[in-house]
């Protein structure tokens, strides 16, 4: 495979001691599941949300979330009630139908042989992306999954990081983290770590996040990719 490697995933796996992933717009495409959800959440009420709802939701934990529809729709429901509702209208394409991103198997495949240890941090719930990543065949290339949730805080802060490296064993200057979204990627980038920027169709920001990578790439494989 070495002859088919960019010099960016040569970079990568020159300086990488390990390597943090973000799930959704980065290795799963699954962003059109979220694109609307909580617009579909509430129309399931009859309640019209508002034109910017999946931008102002999209930073937040799946708690955090849930509050903010809560308290800015004046609803009744608790937080927990808000979560299970929004899992079950998510939860079947990740269990059935979401694809991984074009080529993501083989660069996974290609840190294992490198022996770079791999850890997810993701805003998602666990049992979805458990499931989908079993369903791929992905699951055990990573040690551990960290999610906001079971964090505390979103990622607009970096709790989530931190405790990914604090498991892989390496401080953030010697940790790559693969982002699809800017405000994901600028708190990883302002917490130290290198970051790699990966094209989703779903990111308004792309502008934003090529100048803000160490290194940007549109798929793992192909013209615009590292392999």
């Amino acid at each position: 495979m070495k002859q088919n490697r960019t010099k960016e995933a040569e970079k990568i796996l020159k300086t990488a001691k390990a390597v943090i992933f973000d799930v959704d717009g980065t290795l799963l495409d699954s962003m059109y599941v979220w694109k609307n959800v909580g617009e579909k959440y509430l129309d399931s009420l009859d309640i019209e949300a508002e034109p910017d709802l999946g931008d102002r939701l999209f930073a937040m934990s799946l708690e955090g979330a849930a509050d903010y529809i809560r308290e800015n729709y004046h609803l009744n429901e608790s937080r927990e009630a808000i979560i299970a509702q929004v899992i079950q209208l998510v939860e079947t394409e990740y269990f059935y139908n979401i694809p991984l991103k074009s080529g993501a198997e083989r660069f996974l495949k290609l840190l294992k042989e490198n022996n770079i240890p791999m850890a997810v941090a993701t805003s998602s719930d666990r049992r979805v992306v458990e499931a989908a990543f079993k369903r791929l065949g992905i699951f055990d290339y990573f040690g551990r999954i960290f999610t906001c949730s079971e964090t505390g805080a979103g990622k607009d802060k970096p709790d989530i990081y931190y405790r990914a490296a604090e498991y892989l064993g390496y401080p953030p200057e010697k940790i790559w983290v693969f982002e699809d979204a800017f405000h994901a990627a600028q708190t990883a980038k302002n917490a130290g770590f290198h970051v790699t920027g990966i094209y989703d169709s779903s990111c308004t920001e792309q502008e934003k996040l090529k100048k803000l990578a160490d290194i940007y790439i549109e798929e793992f494989s192909g013209n615009n990719g590292l392999l």
